[in-house]
């Protein structure tokens, strides 16, 4: 019987039955030295939804064949790592002392930054691609390889990223996720003209803030997508943090071994891009 409390379930016996072969070793917990093991044993669970358990033979048996995108920013990273980690798991039968290897795991493809990067199952003739793009429209970033800026973004906003776009249809399904970049300082253009910024105080621009890059960066995206007739497409919203006490890069924890009983209000920045991404997916909805 399930443990239920707020949106996860307890799942007894859960993590002594899975090894997942390819952790990035500096998001290993275990590894790093956290002591406790509880946190295994939670699972998210829907509002409303008897969600089960990914199968992974299953889901690249319907996968055959297909070829799958995930576009966006470091969201978009995690999720491939977690759904690779899925896909390429190793069942470990404790009764049986078996290890049992589901599918061997190609790296076939990555850019010189190592950004960009494509797998593929051989035995189901399926790939996944991760295609870096922030902000999906053609964007100018100077940053350093800590994240560290020597300048404002530039972001055209009439333009949209050719890294995807040129690829689009060679996929059977896509999935996009941005949004935070979106809060970085930025001048935006259109017809390759200034039209303003946002946070850039040193700068004599009008101050057009992230939501309105934001919402005519997904209208131009979900254009688009609805004049493309392309099925398959998926858009990840936001949700709230992982993180307590400040943010991940400046003090934000995440040391519970158990949920968050009851609701859990996202920040004002956050519930601010949601709110544009399922205003723009809702009017793109209909004029599908």
């Amino acid at each position: 019987m399930k443990a239920v409390t707020s949106l996860f379930f307890f799942v007894p016996h859960c993590p002594e039955a899975l090894r997942y072969a390819n952790i990035v070793s500096h998001q290993n917990c275990l590894k790093n030295g956290r002591p406790d093991r509880e946190f295994l044993y939670w699972r998210w669970a829907p509002r409303d939804c008897d969600l089960p358990q990914l199968d992974p033979e299953r889901f690249l048996y319907m996968m055959w064949s297909k070829a799958w995108a995930l576009v966006g920013d470091s969201i978009s990273l995690n999720n491939v790592q977690s759904l690779l980690c899925i896909l390429a798991k190793i069942l470990f039968f404790w009764f049986q002392c078996q290890m049992l290897e589901v599918e061997q795991l190609v790296s076939f493809y990555h850019d010189e930054e190592y950004k960009c990067k494509s797998w593929r199952f051989p035995s189901y003739n399926f790939s996944m691609s991760l295609i870096w793009s922030p902000f999906l429209v053609e964007a100018a970033i100077f940053e350093d390889e800590n994240g560290v800026s020597s300048s404002e973004v530039e972001l055209h906003l009439d333009k949209l990223d050719s890294k995807w776009t040129d690829q689009y249809l060679d996929f059977d399904y896509i999935s996009f996720s941005i949004g935070k970049w979106f809060l970085k300082s930025a001048i935006y253009y259109e017809n390759d003209t200034i039209l303003g910024c946002h946070s850039c105080p040193k700068k004599n621009l009008t101050e057009l803030g992230f939501n309105f890059a934001y919402c005519n960066a997904l209208k131009l995206v979900m254009n688009f997508i609805v004049s493309s007739n392309h099925k398959g497409i998926f858009l990840r919203t936001f949700t709230p943090d992982h993180f307590e006490n400040m943010e991940w890069l400046n003090g934000g924890t995440c040391k519970r071994t158990t949920p968050i009983k009851g609701e859990m209000e996202m920040k004002y920045l956050r519930k601010m891009l949601r709110d544009v991404e399922l205003d723009e997916v809702g009017k793109a909805a209909t004029e599908a």
